[in-house]
């Protein structure tokens, strides 16, 4: 079983995206950060997606988010679904703030259920299949639209649809370069089709950010996504 360990967020500003995770979203572990030149433009073709408790959780981080120099894609709304919004990081992550919650049931606070990378694909299925390959076992799928996967790690993976993860994150599909992300993993390197990287964790004790190598390029459900 490949276990996803950790996303690797390609940036510009190091120390400032690390900034980002931390005091806006509380994130550590999870979400990584390294420096990187790479030319990208338009939609880097992934989400990421924070999964919460309630409502006044979503509020909480989106705030502090916006604080932080995040910029609102999607407000904050009530919908079928539950209770989120979209906003865009400094260093251009797309995030997505959720619940399917659509009242507080307790006291707000910021607990983080599961944070969820979604992979923009061009065809689900052959990206499913390769993925299955690799060790992946599917926990839902939704035909050539939408696959969730099972056990991987401290961060969740989803696929869906390129077009319709941009149309869900509010924003045109268009986009070109550097996906600017890489994903650690307890197995060797590889690329899928749509050019997303795997690299091998790095669990030595005094590992940093810095000292990663470097990456490259190219339905309401626990993901946040609405099919």
């Amino acid at each position: 079983m490949t276990t996803l360990d950790s996303v690797v967020l390609e940036v510009a500003d190091k120390a400032a995206a690390e900034r980002f995770l931390s005091a806006a979203l509380g994130l550590a572990e999870q979400v990584r950060v390294r420096e990187s030149g790479a030319e990208t433009s338009g939609f880097r073709g992934f989400t990421l997606s924070l999964t919460v408790g309630q409502p006044s959780t979503v509020i909480s981080l989106f705030e502090s988010a916006i604080g932080a120099g995040a910029t609102v894609i999607k407000p904050v709304t009530k919908s079928f679904w539950g209770y989120g919004g979209t906003l865009q990081a400094p260093d251009g992550t797309i995030w997505k703030i959720a619940t399917s919650e659509k009242k507080d049931t307790g006291p707000a606070t910021r607990a983080i259920d599961s944070v969820v990378l979604l992979l923009g694909c061009t065809d689900v299925a052959v990206s499913k299949k390769f993925y299955v390959e690799h060790g992946l076992t599917v926990a839902k799928s939704f035909g050539r639209k939408y696959v969730e996967f099972d056990s991987t790690g401290p961060v969740k993976l989803a696929l869906y649809g390129r077009k319709a993860l941009a149309k869900d994150a509010g924003v045109p599909a268009d986009g070109g370069g550097s996906h600017r992300i890489a994903l650690s993993a307890d197995g060797g390197n590889f690329t899928d089709p749509d050019g997303f990287r795997w690299e091998p964790a790095d669990r030595s004790p005094g590992m940093t950010n810095a000292s990663r190598p470097r990456g490259s390029v190219q339905p309401q459900s626990t993901t946040g996504v609405s099919s």
